[in-house]
C-alpha cells in the first residue's frame, strides 16, 4: 500500500518542501532533473506546484535526498544538511553606528523576582484556549567539571563565542563589566548556573523566521509584544519588554530556546531550536560586529544565502540533551535556557546576604518560589467550575543530581486569606457583611472607562469586584488591597489608608476586566483601559503616556476616582460600629497608659497634639501592637511629631523602645521614625509595633507608655 499524502495534516505542500530540501543539500533544480533523467522544466513544475511527481519519482527523490520514502509523503522531516549549526554574528552597521548593549534589557534589573514575574506572565498570555492551566517549571542547574565542559562544547564556546566575549569584556560600559564577570565564572571559577524556564499547554514559538509571528517577535525583534487578544483573552504584557528580562538575567547575555509548536511550521512541531546572544559592539579578528548573534543553521533562502544569517533548526534528541533543553512532556510550549543566570540580590557562591547563607542556587530557588507565590497566587487558585489558570514549580540540580526537590507552588500555603477570598468568589459563597472569621464579603466598585481620544461618546461603566476577608494569623502585611485584571497576575498591592481605629486585620482583592469572569463589552473596554494605565513593570494603574494619548481628557482622573472608590469600599466593608466602653482585657488595660507629657507646671502646653485613645495587644512574638488616635489643634501647617514608646518599670528611668514598624493612618504620613499630621486636620491616627529586641524586660512585666514629642522641621 502506498503512503497517503493526506495522512498528516501538518504536511507542507510538496513544492515548498522540495525547494527547501534542494537548498539544504546545495542542489539545483537542473542537478535534480539530471539525476532523475528528466527535464528541468518538469522539476520546476513541481516546485511551483503546477504538478506533483508520480510515486516512482517520489521514491527516486527520497534516494537522492537521503531520506526514507515516508519523508517524501509526510513531509514532516528535512533532508540532512551539510551546513553546520553554529553561531553567526551580525556585522557592524555600515554607517559606523555602535550599540553598547540592548536598551530594552536596561528597563529591568537583573532580578529573579522581575524575571519570574515577566516570564510567567508571558506564559499565561500564551495559554492555549480551553480549561487546562499552563504549566510553568523553573529548573536551576549548576554545572561544574565534565558536565560544564560538555555543555560548552555543545555550545561551540571555543570556536564561536570565546573571542567575542573577551572583546566585549574589554569594554568599560555596564554591559562589558557584566560580561567580564560572566567570563570569569566560566574561565576561573569553572562554574555556570543555567536557569531553564519551560511552559506546557502554551502556544510555543510559532510562525516564520522573519515575518510576523511569535518566533520573530521573541527571537528577532525588540519591543514587539505580539500578544493574542480578543473576547475573553487579555494580554498581561503590552510593551514587548518582558522577554528582555531573560537576557538581562544572563551574565553572558545568552539565551537558548527549544519550542514545541501548537501549529506546525514547515510541517513539524517538535524541537525547534535557536539561540540568541546579545553583546555590545566589538571587534574580533579585525572585523567589527554590531551586537547580536544567533545559533542555528545558515539560512539558504535566496534572500539570505551568503549573508551569514542563522535560522532555527529542527534538532535531534542528542544535541537537545547536551544543550540542557530536553522537554519532559510532548505538550506544546517553549523552554528558555538562561545561560549564566544570576541575581543582583544573591551573591555568587554565597547566600542572599542575611536572608540565606546556604548558597546561591538555594537562595535563588527560594526567591523564585516567593515571587511566583506573591505574583501569581490568584492565577493558581481554582474554585467551583473555574480551573486554575497556572501551575508552577521550582527544581534545583547540581551536575545532574537533584539538590532541591521539585517544589510545587501552593497558593493556599503562601496566601491563605487571599486565596480564600478568590475561591469564595469563584464558588459563589460570598456574603454582604463579615460576621465570621472565614467569610468573604463582596462589593462592587464602579470604573468609568472614557472613550478613545478621537471619539465623542459617554464613559462606559464597568463593575469591578471587591473581596474582603479576615487576615490569616501568619499574614506579614495585613490590611492590604491587591488589584488584578485579565489573567489574575497581581498588578497593584498597597496598604489601605485611613482605616478606622480598631479595624480587625483583613486582606482585600479587587478583580477588574476579564478577571471578573465577565466577557461583556464593558469588561473588554476596562481591560484595555487598565492595561494602558500600567507602566512597563505592570505594577500599578497610574498615568502613562499611552493612557493620555489614547483616551479622552480626564482619563487619569478616572484612574484616581477608581482608586479612591476601591479604598472607600474596603473601609465600608471592614468598619463595624461599636460602642466605646473603655473596657477591654483587664491585664492589657493595666499594662497600657498614655503619657500626656509634662511642661513646667506638669501639664501639656495648650495647642499641642494629644493622644485621645490607644488600643493595644501583645502579639505572639512579645511585641506591642498599638493603634493610637490623636487630637490635633487646628493649624495651617503640618504637625511634625515623634511617637515614643517607653516601659514604665518599677524602679529607675523609663527605658525607650524602638519601633519595628510605624504605619500611617488617617491624616498622617510616616517619614522615617516621625509622623507628619495633615494641616487643618482635627484628628489623626497611626499604628505601631515595638521592636522586641529593644525590650529590656518581657512586655508582660512592664506597663507601656505612649508619648508624642514635638519635632523641628530641620530635624524632620
Amino acid at each position: 500500500m502506498e503512503p497517503n499524502d493526506e495522512s498528516d495534516d501538518r504536511a507542507e505542500s510538496f513544492g515548498v518542501w522540495l525547494a527547501r530540501q534542494l537548498r539544504r543539500r546545495g542542489m539545483t533544480q537542473h542537478e535534480l532533473a539530471e539525476a532523475l533523467g528528466m527535464t528541468r522544466a518538469g522539476v520546476s513544475a513541481w516546485i511551483t506546484e503546477r504538478s506533483e511527481p508520480r510515486e516512482d519519482k517520489k521514491r527516486a527523490i527520497a534516494r537522492i535526498l537521503g531520506v526514507d520514502e515516508a519523508a517524501v509523503h509526510l513531509r514532516t522531516v528535512d533532508a540532512p544538511s551539510e551546513r553546520p549549526v553554529e553561531w553567526r554574528h551580525r556585522l557592524a552597521h555600515r554607517d559606523g553606528g555602535r550599540e553598547f548593549g540592548n536598551a530594552a534589557a536596561f528597563a529591568f534589573d537583573a532580578d529573579l523576582d522581575v524575571l519570574a514575574r515577566e516570564a510567567t506572565q508571558n506564559s499565561l498570555d500564551e495559554r492555549l484556549p480551553g480549561g487546562e492551566p499552563v504549566r510553568v517549571r523553573y529548573v536551576l542547574h549548576e554545572l561544574t567539571g565534565a558536565r560544564l565542559k560538555d555543555f560548552l562544547a555543545a555550545l561551540r564556546w571555543e570556536e564561536d563565542l570565546r573571542p567575542h566575549y573577551e572583546a566585549a569584556a574589554a569594554h568599560r560600559q555596564k554591559v562589558g563589566r557584566a560580561v567580564a564577570e560572566g567570563l570569569r565564572q566560566v574561565e576561573e571559577a569553572k562554574s555556570l548556573i543555567l536557569l531553564r524556564i519551560e511552559d506546557y499547554n502554551a502556544s510555543g514559538l510559532t510562525g516564520p523566521e522573519y515575518g510576523d509571528g511569535r518566533f520573530a517577535a521573541v527571537v528577532r525583534r525588540q519591543l514587539d509584544s505580539h500578544k493574542a487578544t480578543g473576547k475573553g483573552r487579555a494580554a498581561g504584557g503590552s510593551y514587548g519588554l518582558g522577554k528582555a528580562t531573560l537576557w538581562a538575567t544572563s551574565r553572558l547575555g545568552l539565551v537558548l530556546m527549544n519550542s514545541t509548536l501548537s501549529t506546525p511550521h514547515e510541517g513539524r512541531t517538535e524541537r525547534r531550536l535557536v539561540g540568541r546572544l546579545d553583546l555590545p559592539w566589538r571587534e574580533v579578528g579585525g572585523e567589527a560586529y554590531a551586537g547580536p548573534a544567533w545559533l542555528g543553521e545558515e539560512d539558504t533562502e535566496p534572500a539570505y544565502e551568503g549573508h551569514q544569517v542563522s535560522r532555527s533548526w529542527w534538532a535531534d534528541e542528542q544535541i537537545t540533551e547536551r544543550l540542557h533543553l530536553t522537554r519532559t512532556d510532548p505538550a506544546p510550549g517553549t523552554s528558555f535556557l538562561v545561560v549564566g543566570a544570576h541575581d543582583v540580590g544573591v551573591r555568587d557562591g554565597e547566600g542572599a546576604g542575611e536572608e540565606d547563607e546556604t548558597g546561591s542556587v538555594q537562595a535563588m530557588h527560594a526567591k523564585l518560589v516567593r515571587s511566583l507565590a506573591q505574583n501569581f497566587w490568584a492565577a493558581m487558585t481554582r474554585g467551583g467550575s473555574s480551573p486554575a489558570l497556572l501551575e508552577a514549580s521550582v527544581t534545583t540540580l547540581r551536575d545532574g543530581q537533584v539538590l532541591l526537590q521539585e517544589e510545587i507552588v501552593d497558593p493556599h500555603t503562601h496566601e491563605p486569606a487571599r486565596t480564600r477570598a478568590l475561591r469564595a468568589f469563584l464558588e459563589g459563597t460570598t456574603v454582604e457583611r463579615l460576621t465570621g472569621a472565614d467569610q468573604v464579603a463582596l462589593a462592587r466598585v464602579r470604573l468609568a472607562v472614557p472613550p478613545p481620544r478621537d471619539e465623542k461618546a459617554p464613559n462606559r461603566e464597568h463593575s469591578a469586584v471587591l473581596l474582603v476577608t479576615p487576615a490569616d494569623d501568619s499574614d506579614a502585611r495585613p490590611n492590604t488591597l491587591v488589584c488584578m485584571r485579565g489573567n489574575r497576575m497581581a498588578i497593584r498591592t498597597r496598604r489601605v489608608p485611613d482605616l478606622p481605629l480598631g479595624t480587625n486585620p483583613f486582606q482585600a482583592v479587587l478583580l477588574a476586566g476579564y478577571a471578573t469572569r465577565s466577557e461583556t463589552e464593558d469588561a473588554r473596554l476596562a481591560e484595555e483601559f487598565l492595561r494602558s494605565a500600567e507602566p512597563p513593570e505592570h505594577d500599578d494603574w497610574t498615568r502613562t503616556e499611552e493612557l493620555i494619548t489614547a483616551y479622552a481628557p480626564g482619563a487619569r482622573q478616572r484612574i484616581l476616582d477608581f482608586r479612591r472608590d476601591m479604598y472607600a469600599a474596603v473601609r465600608a466593608l471592614v468598619s463595624r460600629p461599636k460602642e466605646r466602653t473603655g473596657e477591654g482585657p483587664e491585664a492589657l488595660r493595666q499594662l497600657l497608659r498614655l503619657d500626656a507629657g509634662t511642661g513646667a507646671a506638669g501639664r501639656r502646653p495648650e495647642g499641642h497634639p494629644t493622644i485621645r485613645d490607644v488600643v493595644g495587644e501583645l502579639d505572639a512574638s512579645g511585641a506591642w501592637r498599638v493603634r493610637v488616635e490623636v487630637k490635633l489643634p487646628r493649624r495651617d501647617d503640618p504637625w511634625l511629631m515623634t511617637p515614643v514608646a517607653k516601659f514604665d518599670v518599677r524602679s529607675g528611668g523609663r527605658p525607650t523602645l524602638r519601633w519595628a514598624e510605624l504605619i500611617a493612618g488617617q491624616n498622617c504620613h510616616v517619614d522615617g521614625g516621625r509622623l507628619r499630621f495633615e494641616p487643618g486636620a482635627r484628628s489623626a491616627s497611626f499604628s505601631g509595633v515595638t521592636d522586641v529586641d529593644s525590650h529590656p524586660v518581657a512586655a508582660r512585666m512592664a506597663r507601656l507608655v505612649i508619648d508624642l514629642q514635638r519635632t523641628r522641621e530641620a530635624d524632620a
